[in-house]
């Protein structure tokens, strides 16, 4: 078998375990009921204890949150780093088709941080598929916004290069070698340069840079860490609907967990990192679609192990999914969830590389291929177990198992179980009110935050048709190699009343 082969074998896993589990638990509940009814109460009190956990680590990571932005990281930083104004900032923002409103709120943004913009270097990069409407674009922001910064760069992403997948990954890496060659000119230390790398609709909190700056100065071996920052989706959420607000605190919440946990964490969306990790690992690479996600691996293979995220309570925020009308909306974040599943493409790479990369230790190997492979399949499978499948044996069981006390007694038992996760969706739901952004005027205020307690009513529909589908259609193209290309998410036309920086909630 050559390599594309077994290759192939490795993507075909996920896809196959996740339907084995679905074939297993229909053929099952009608041979062996009894058997799916333990498994049934066992799995739904794993995910019980799991709600705990989530809910235990979502509060740590709030409260660190909640303190981290209550301090003036740039008084901190200019009293206790002598030398902070030799570090740089890259900031990445690339781009497809966006409206110059939603670009140029960025900007804004970007011009109202608490850190000096002479220590920003900042890069639009647009592609050649759009380039007329781009450059027409790029010129706004920079006549606008590019003398306030030390560089402002616009690059544009060549179409048809060969190797290159359409998408974010290729557009930064194409954007990266230019930067590199404009630091070059310069003579900047690469370990004097610090990368974010943005969505275009990212806004950062006044002290991101200066908070960044403080760890990046402060931590062990800065230059072999990944930097994840809170992700926010607040730019639009009063102006979206409430499917689409539970998906994005659903989110929000899950990154708030992993922060809380570093030993597992991943970066994701948007991030930031050493220029020197980002040269030494030949840039973003350039044919997946999950690029935040694989810059972290390509760093810790090219370090055997040696790289890690170091989490960082302070946020950026970002649009919902949005799209021209409610169904429009939907199937934008439906393909959205697809593509952030479409990280099950890791497991495969992982694998292959891990095998061949002797001087990681194997405790490493394991805890992240565990912690990636268990998550995805769980992303697909439980949604379904817990609301559908779980119930099955209980519609098809014989009449002599209807008699006995197991059949009596479960249903419940699982009602108790499901009452006490509850607390988990009441947590979720009063941190949902105190993340938000000062709702719009034109609306009362005990309608606006009723409509966000009550949405959360919906969450067992947007935990399948936006958690548990998407998912499964991503593990399934992989499986099949009818593999993703990247699909960009829609960015509303900016209709938000409040100023950039009150984004990020009380």
């Amino acid at each position: 078998m050559n390599e594309y082969h077994r290759y192939r074998l490795l993507e075909m896993i996920p896809g196959t375990l996740t339907w084995l589990t679905f074939i297993f638990a229909v053929v099952f509940s009608f041979i062996q009921p009894v058997w799916v009814l333990y498994f049934v109460i066992v799995f739904d009190l794993f995910w019980f204890f799991r709600i705990v956990y989530f809910v235990f680590y979502l509060i740590i990571s709030w409260n660190r949150y909640r303190q981290s932005i209550k301090i003036s990281w740039p008084a901190r930083l200019a009293t206790e780093i002598p030398n902070w104004r030799e570090y740089y900032h890259v900031v990445f923002l690339p781009t497809y088709k966006e409206p110059l409103d939603v670009i140029r709120k960025t900007f804004i943004n970007l011009t109202e941080i608490d850190h000096p913009l002479d220590r920003m270097i900042v890069v639009l990069a647009g592609e050649e598929r759009d380039k007329e409407n781009f450059l027409k674009t790029a010129e706004a922001i920079k006549t606008e916004f590019g003398h306030r910064f030390y560089h402002f760069m616009v690059t544009v992403h060549p179409k048809d290069i060969p190797g290159d997948l359409p998408g974010k990954g290729s557009n930064l890496h194409h954007a990266g070698q230019l930067a590199q060659n404009m630091i070059d000119e310069r003579k900047i230390h690469y370990e004097k340069v610090i990368v974010s790398s943005f969505d275009v609709d990212t806004c950062v909190h006044p002290y991101y840079f200066s908070y960044l700056t403080y760890l990046y100065c402060t931590v062990p071996n800065p230059t072999r860490a990944s930097y994840q920052p809170v992700v926010l989706y607040n730019n639009n959420i009063w102006q979206t609907n409430p499917i689409l607000r539970i998906s994005a605190f659903g989110t929000i919440f899950w990154l708030l967990t992993e922060l809380a946990r570093p030993e597992r964490l991943f970066t994701f969306s948007s991030h930031s990192m050493s220029f020197k990790a980002l040269v030494d690992v030949g840039f973003w690479q350039r044919n997946i679609v999950t690029e935040d996600s694989r810059i972290f691996l390509q760093c810790f293979l090219r370090y055997s192990g040696e790289y890690r995220v170091v989490p960082m309570y302070m946020s950026v925020s970002m649009h919902t999914a949005a799209g021209d009308n409610f169904w429009d909306s939907l199937k934008n974040l439906y393909k959205q969830q697809r593509r952030w599943a479409w990280g099950v493409e890791h497991f495969p790479f992982m694998v292959w590389h891990f095998n061949r990369h002797k001087r990681i230790p194997w405790g490493k190997k394991l805890k992240y291929l565990w912690n990636l492979g268990e998550g995805m399949y769980s992303w697909a499978t439980a949604p379904v177990l817990i609301t559908i499948l779980g119930y099955l044996p209980f519609w098809v069981a014989p009449d002599a198992l209807r008699t006995s006390a197991l059949y009596q007694n479960t249903p419940f038992a699982l009602e108790k179980i499901m009452t006490l996760a509850m607390a988990g969706i009441f947590v979720s739901a009063t941190l949902n009110l105190l993340l938000l952004p000062p709702p719009p005027t034109y609306r009362p205020k005990i309608w606006s935050y009723g409509v966000m307690v009550l949405q959360w009513l919906l969450l067992p529909v947007t935990f399948i048709m936006f958690g548990a589908v998407p998912a499964i259609d991503a593990q399934t193209r992989l499986a099949l190699g009818k593999y993703l290309g990247f699909y960009v998410t829609k960015k509303s036309k900016d209709v938000q009343t409040v100023p950039p920086q009150s984004v990020f909630g009380s």
